[in-house]
């Protein structure tokens, strides 16, 4: 089953990188006419962007083979952990997300606001099938990968429910401390990114408020259940909130919702700071403040559970 899911996750990642190379190389494969990424200075831009993509996705087949060879056993704990943690993070609103614009789509939601008349689609409506549906292959093979490889060699962490956790410990006040902090900063993104999804073009930049439409809307919707997930696993994890509950449930939900919040705000955070000033994209005051935020909160989660399972193991070692 590992080779078979290994096979896949391999399989996914090449059309996409097919494409993108295609584009480094300047072919306009998908890019229709009139799109502003047709346009001479955006040339240097897509290839930079394009080629961290690249290499973004050649990660994932290294990870898929980390995953399922011998030699993979041997990887220290944070080089594994780190980048698998970023792949779920970027991967998980692409499947959560993509799935549910379609359906808006197939209910006659529209999709983003009419501005193809103006300024040429963006890109062609079988790109994103394509990239999006290896996305979300990618996700369920590496995740699959990542579950049995964690069960084999950190069973023992995640097993088991909350009332096995110690009521007491050296860090359990630093514990609660760190999950209320990480509660009270993902509030105001939070708020944000309901507010948008509510419908307000409120602190959105001109570009973003024109572009608007179900998609857009479904995004920020997405975002704030990845807030609400990561803040209940940080507490329910910190104050043994429901003590029958599995422990795989808060992790799972600490894990990957922190995963989403700081990997898609650090990449937002970054293509802002790579918008010139008098481009309608760049961001406003409270974008900037937005994507940054729940990047430290995604980041502050992260650092908690390193903690949390460095003291898990060291407990088990004494055992």
């Amino acid at each position: 089953m590992r080779n078979a899911l290994r096979a896949i996750a391999i399989a996914a990642c090449l059309p996409y990188i097919g494409l993108k190379a295609a584009w480094i190389a300047g072919s306009h494969l998908g890019i229709p006419e009139g799109s502003e990424l047709r346009e001479p200075g955006e040339r240097t831009a897509m290839i930079a962007v394009n080629a961290v993509s690249v290499i973004m996705d050649a990660a994932v087949v290294v990870l898929a083979l980390l995953l399922t060879r011998p030699w993979g056993r041997r990887v220290p704990a944070w080089l594994l952990a780190l980048p698998v943690w970023c792949a779920c993070g970027l991967l998980a609103p692409i499947m959560t997300g993509f799935p549910a614009q379609l359906a808006a789509g197939a209910l006659g939601f529209t999709k983003t606001a009419q501005q193809d008349d103006e300024r040429g689609a963006f890109l062609a409506d079988w790109v994103f099938g394509v990239v999006y549906g290896g996305f979300i292959v990618q996700g369920l093979a590496l995740g699959a990968l990542f579950v049995l490889y964690a069960r084999d060699r950190w069973g023992g962490l995640w097993r088991g429910r909350l009332a096995d956790l110690p009521a007491d410990g050296p860090t359990r006040p630093a514990q609660r401390l760190t999950a209320v902090v990480a509660t009270v900063l993902v509030l105001p993104p939070t708020a944000v990114h309901l507010l948008w999804a509510g419908g307000s073009a409120a602190g959105l930049s001109e570009a973003r408020a024109a572009e608007r439409g179900s998609d857009f809307y479904l995004v920020e919707a997405i975002y704030v259940l990845f807030a609400l997930a990561t803040a209940t696993g940080v507490l329910m994890l910190a104050f043994r909130a429901g003590r029958r509950v599995p422990l795989s449930l808060p992790l799972a939900l600490a894990w990957v919702g922190s995963g989403a919040l700081a990997c898609w705000g650090g990449w937002l955070t970054l293509a802002g700071l790579t918008a010139g000033k008098d481009d309608d994209r760049a961001p406003t005051g409270l974008m900037s403040v937005t994507y940054p935020g729940q990047m430290i909160v995604g980041l502050l989660v992260l650092v908690a559970g390193a903690c949390f399972f460095s003291e898990r193991a060291a407990a088990r070692r004494e055992a």
